[in-house]
């Protein structure tokens, strides 16, 4: 048998929803987005528009560069490839910067890399252990 949920509201208080209000348009005395835009351009302030690149900021994606520029993220690595297992390491700083450029060079997902890794180990121990 089902419970009654609790009740949010009691019926004898009806919600007051009056002092709720779209909010105002933009101020009437607002500069212009034009103006705004080249104040922020000569100020050498970024813009937060997707897919927006100036000259100082290129876009992100340097793929085969190796090893991206200081202010810039790494570009998504997205595919279908079955690896459903998340694994997540400390490593050091060059241990990570050479995981990414192997990706990079070889032109794996990081799975696929790792898997790689792993293997490569693997038959290293057993010709060791022979």
């Amino acid at each position: 048998m089902a419970k009654e949920r609790a009740k949010l509201f009691d019926d004898d208080d009806p919600v007051d929803v009056s002092q709720f209000a779209p909010k105002p348009g933009p101020a009437k005395d607002a500069p212009p987005a034009e103006e705004v835009r080249a104040v922020s351009e000569k100020a050498n302030f970024p813009s937060r528009e997707s897919g927006a690149a100036t000259k100082d900021h290129p876009p992100s994606s340097a793929k085969g560069s190796g090893k991206p520029l200081p202010d810039q993220k790494r570009e998504q690595r997205r595919h279908r490839t079955g690896r459903n297992i998340q694994l997540n390491l400390k490593v050091t700083k060059e241990a990570y910067d050479l995981f990414y450029q192997i990706t990079d060079a070889e032109d794996f997902v990081l799975g696929e890399t790792f898997e790689q890794a792993v293997m490569a180990l693997q038959e290293k121990l057993s010709k060791r252990k022979k």
